[in-house]
């Protein structure tokens, strides 16, 4: 009789641990960018999505070009950036299968009260780079192949300045995520460029403030792809199919929309099937 109790505790013992490996197996890897993550929309967002679905996401919080890297290494199953030129070749060399847009906000040039190169309350980037440029004001950079410094990168270009041989002891490559970039800004009194999601979240302001903003140049959008299971196929591609798909849903986008601080809107829905 011991024996047989043995038997049937051992059998459930091995199916209970079977039923726990499958539940945990449930989950997602969602490769993104910093500003998602520290602007506190993920916090926001994902309970709703978790509590649905009974998937739990996690999230690999990197610069957009490290993120779009994790994907092609097939480390995340849901890459969830903003650099819509490096994401379409993404897709188009195979390491996703579809791209959809999900949200925009924009960026900021955010910059010390005192304003050394004067361009507090201009709405042209471009011309505020120059005037940085040409006063030699202290400017923080990204310098982490994110969507944030590929759009500086851009801006840099259209001002017409090539900034390998402009650089010098005032532009400071951080080589880090949004918040501690713009903790070094605060810290220099220096310019920084940052997407605005995560300057209303960021709390460490000191002397910054935004000094050029609403400039069409400076819009930010968001896509999500999945990482094509063909390429890698341990990918999970039902799961993250469905975390797709309830983020263009208009749940999801409602749950982008209220998401706020301080009664202002952080990102705006705009998904395309």
């Amino acid at each position: 009789m011991a024996t047989v109790l043995r038997v049937l505790l051992a059998a459930f013992v091995c199916m209970f641990g079977l039923a726990a490996a499958h539940a945990g197996d449930k989950f997602i890897i969602v490769s993104s960018t910093t500003s998602t993550e520290q602007s506190g929309l993920f916090g926001h967002i994902l309970p709703a999505f978790e509590q649905q679905s009974g998937i739990e996401v996690r999230v690999v919080a990197l610069g957009t070009g490290q993120a779009l890297d994790t994907g092609r290494r097939g480390d995340a199953d849901v890459v969830f950036v903003h650099d819509r030129v490096a994401e379409e070749k993404f897709v188009a060399e195979g390491h996703g299968v579809e791209r959809h847009e999900v949200m925009y906000n924009d960026f900021v040039l955010v910059g010390p009260k005192s304003d050394p190169a004067q361009v507090t309350g201009g709405r042209d980037i471009v011309e505020a780079l120059k005037k940085i440029e040409a006063a030699q004001a202290p400017f923080v950079s990204r310098g982490d192949k994110s969507g944030t410094h590929a759009a500086e990168l851009r801006l840099w270009k259209l001002a017409g300045i090539a900034l390998e041989q402009a650089k010098g002891p005032w532009y400071r490559d951080s080589g880090s995520g949004m918040g501690p970039a713009l903790n070094m800004a605060a810290s220099l009194g220096a310019y920084i460029l940052a997407d605005r999601g995560t300057w209303l979240a960021f709390k460490n302001r000191q002397d910054l403030a935004i000094v050029v903003e609403g400039d069409q140049r400076l819009f930010n959008q968001y896509g999500v792809m999945l990482v094509n299971p063909a390429k890698h196929p341990h990918v999970k591609r039902e799961l993250g199919q469905q975390f797709i798909d309830w983020i263009v849903s208009p749940a999801g986008q409602q749950a982008i929309a209220a998401y706020k601080i301080d009664g202002e809107q952080l990102f705006f829905p705009n998904a395309t099937k």
